[in-house]
């Protein structure tokens, strides 16, 4: 008899127990914010359920056994038996944190449980069945102590037809003691020939006990999903020793691992497995729509190709028309395919200010706005960490303290504000907060001690702020886990620009600053200005272009090891041959008479000199790496207009492979 292979479903049951984490930091935030709305409660509920289940079904039963500690933890919140206080939240919150780390290295195979969680969970398990030592001296009488339950489960015949499988609850109900089949047997209705069963109906029933010291939700919990598809009856057995203190818990000598206060959760990183995408059924209807109108002028081309008739030109001008039409339609339904709405990612930060609120004795209000703003999935993924730095540097070091913003007429409480909208053809992130803004004194006297500018140079405000951008600036006098050691803000714009996008800053001292992101609705388009060098064209991204300019004769200098630079701006940048990069024939040599493009990447700028400049050009990029190889200096190809095929300029890579040839020279 073959069996189901069920590691098939666990990428499903990783990306919904992802889901249903979050869910309940959402609704624990909420919580600590002061809801009382009951309906949360039963979200996270719901939430640890789910995964409780799920995990039990395929197996992963430490993730099982942690999460029905807490399940049972916020069972007696839900029927009121528990109050909800700030030190329950964050054990909970503690615990969705445990709960993500464990199914981290069951997804990478890892050992699941370690110290921390199975501390945490013997803390959790504490609360749940009291302090054991004083519970013993208090609770002299222990009147109704269960240390077994009788359970009677009679499959209905229809059950199995719903999905479910009397084997995975039997292994759920392990996860809480031990399991004793008393008797199985077939129900009556079962039909006596043989030849009249129907293997997709179920007539059989068990007689169980279960060893446990759980009470009857717990036991009632685990059949939730079979409510109507089963007949159920759970009875206590009766203890056989009641008269004999309970036995000490394991808890007694728990250690106190929650109690110390725990570092800023690390929201960084989204999920890491980027090898699926959910997409509302609205926009799949829509690719069908589309296809469907593609295939009727298919057809209708088809016919007109078969018969024929200069008469009919006029009628193939018009199928063509609705040919380009549809295609353009197609692209763009499945470009919003891939697009997601950027409040996955927002989700995080509410959880990382209340962090960091605490962490370091301050007021925030958070506010998100634009949440439904949608943004490529690639983008949306590697977007986050820039954002999570933007927001700890926002509350480090632009919030004020609660005295110090008294002191300045300002409320207590901060505001630190995230928006997300569309401009133009982008997507543009805004972080701002009303803090004290950029230290202006304190940024330039950094700059002046490390020689980035003049002692007593003069600085616009736009000219300062491009300071903190540089590698390793800090205007922090130490450093913490936080903040200070200088390898922030210039991570921030390289990554940012990877994705093709800009960031800037704008401050006004005492009010706060503003960061600012433009990104690309997709990395599958690009804005490129298309060059030629000798036969060949290239495309420069738009994102890393300065300017473009023709040489004069005095603003080029010759330099020790054959290398040339010219004049640009009170400096000298290096000029990069193409055709030398990329081995092209028939190109201008002479760079008077070519044309020089300004790039600048990761705070570098080269001149790239290219024969002639043809205009810009969106472009779909095609990657080499899948139909070639990896070409240094290449970050992919595209198909122009007139049907020929340009390479895009990796204008880093083509930066490193100039620096490279420097050195060789």
């Amino acid at each position: 008899m073959s069996t189901v292979d069920l590691s098939q479903f666990h990428k499903t049951f990783f990306e919904e127990s992802q889901e249903g984490l979050d869910a309940m930091e959402v609704a624990l935030l909420a919580l600590d914010s002061g809801s009382t709305d009951t309906e949360l409660v039963h979200t996270i509920f719901r939430a640890a359920h789910s995964i409780k289940g799920g995990a039990a079904t395929f197996g992963f039963t430490d993730v099982a056994a942690f999460t029905h500690v807490a399940e049972s933890l916020l069972e007696e919140v839900r029927s009121e038996r528990r109050g909800v206080d700030a030190e329950l939240i964050d054990m909970l919150l503690r615990s969705v944190d445990c709960l993500r780390a464990m199914l981290a290295r069951s997804r990478s195979g890892e050992p699941v449980a370690d110290a921390e969680s199975e501390a945490l969970r013997v803390e959790l398990n504490t609360l749940v069945s009291g302090e054991p030592a004083a519970a013993a001296v208090v609770a002299a009488p222990k009147a109704a102590q269960v240390e077994a339950w009788n359970i009677r489960f009679i499959a209905l015949p229809h059950l199995l037809q719903t999905g479910n499988d009397p084997l995975r609850l039997f292994r759920e109900l392990q996860q809480l003691g031990r399991l004793e089949v008393l008797r199985a047997f077939v129900v009556e209705a079962a039909p006596a020939q043989l030849a009249q069963l129907d293997p997709g109906q179920c007539y059989l029933g068990w007689e169980l006990r279960l060893h446990a010291s759980v009470t009857r939700a717990d036991v009632a919990a685990v059949f939730d999903w079979v409510d109507g598809d089963c007949e159920l009856s759970i009875d206590p057995v009766e203890a056989t020793a009641a008269a004999e203190p309970a036995p000490a818990a394991p808890a007694a000598v728990a250690p106190k691992a929650g109690s110390t206060p725990r570092a800023v959760r690390e929201t960084a990183s989204a999920s890491s497995d980027g090898g699926s995408i959910r997409v509302g059924i609205d926009k799949v209807d829509a690719l069908i729509n589309m296809m469907g109108e593609l295939v009727i002028t298919q057809s209708m081309l088809s016919d007109i190709a078969e018969n024929f008739d200069p008469s009919q030109l006029e009628r193939m001008r018009e199928g063509l028309l609705q040919l380009e039409r549809n295609t353009r339609e197609l692209q763009e339904s499945v470009m919003r395919i891939r697009m997601l709405p950027i409040g996955s990612v927002f989700n995080r930060f509410p959880r990382l200010v209340r962090d960091l609120e605490n962490k370091l004795g301050k007021q925030v209000k958070l506010e998100l706005h634009g949440e439904h703003t949608e943004l490529d999935k690639t983008v949306l993924e590697k977007i986050g960490d820039p954002l999570v730095h933007l927001v700890r540097n926002a509350i480090d070091h632009g919030l004020e303290s609660p005295e110090k913003r008294r002191a300045a007429g300002k409320s207590e409480t901060g505001t630190l504000r995230l928006d997300a909208y569309h401009e133009g053809g982008n997507i543009v992130v805004q972080i701002s907060d009303d803090g004290a803004g950029l230290n202006r004194a304190a940024i330039i006297s950094k700059a002046e001690q490390r020689g980035l500018i003049r002692v007593g140079q003069e600085l616009d405000d736009a000219e300062v702020a491009e300071l903190i951008f540089q590698p390793g600036f800090s205007t922090a006098a130490q450093a913490t886990d936080l903040s200070g050691r200088g390898v922030g803000m210039d991570v921030v714009r390289r990554n940012v620009r990877d994705l093709g996008g800009t960031v800037g800053v704008r401050s006004q001292t005492g009010k706060g600053s503003v960061f600012t992101i433009s990104l690309p609705l997709t990395l599958a388009i690009i804005d490129g200005l298309v060059t030629a060098v000798g036969g060949e064209r290239y495309i420069v991204p738009l994102i890393s272009i300065i300017e473009s300019l023709r040489l004069q004769p005095d603003m080029i200098r010759k330099i020790a090891g054959g290398g040339e630079v010219f004049h640009f701006r009170e400096s000298y940048l290096p000029i990069m041959r193409l055709y030398r990069s990329f081995g092209c024939q028939d190109a201008i040599t002479n760079i008077e008479q070519g044309i020089v493009v300004v790039v600048e990447e990761e705070g570098k700028r080269v001149g790239l000199l290219v024969d002639d400049l043809l205009g810009q050009q969106q472009a779909v990029v095609k990657s080499l790496e899948a139909h070639y190889q990896r070409v240094q200096g290449i970050s992919g190809a595209t198909i122009l207009s007139d049907g020929s095929v340009a390479l895009i300029v990796d204008v880093s890579g083509v930066v490193r492979l100039g620096q490279q040839r420097s050195k060789a020279a």
